[in-house]
């Protein structure tokens, strides 16, 4: 059996949860779930490419952990001073 997380939602999306579970005779966690398989189907390939690109910055160095986290280049962050090489 899965385990039930809570989600939070604003007030006017749960309304709109609520609207669409009373008139198509569903739960209203039977919408959410279904509406979140489909909307990452639909966007399926954009979260491709970000999964990659943050591959691409985690190298498993201390710069591409901050590069990923901050959303600075390892340019940006080189004018800052970078970071030194624990590995020599």
């Amino acid at each position: 059996m899965a385990a039930v997380t809570p989600i939070k939602v604003d007030a006017s999306t749960d309304q709109l949860i609520s609207h669409a579970a009373h008139f198509l005779s569903r739960s209203k966690k039977d919408v959410v779930d279904t509406a979140v398989r489909e909307y990452i189907e639909n966007h399926r390939d954009e979260i491709q490419v970000a999964v990659t690109a943050a591959l691409k910055q985690l190298d498993g160095t201390l710069a591409g952990s901050v590069s990923l986290l901050t959303g600075m280049s390892r340019d940006e962050l080189d004018e800052l001073g970078g970071f030194a090489d624990p590995k020599g």
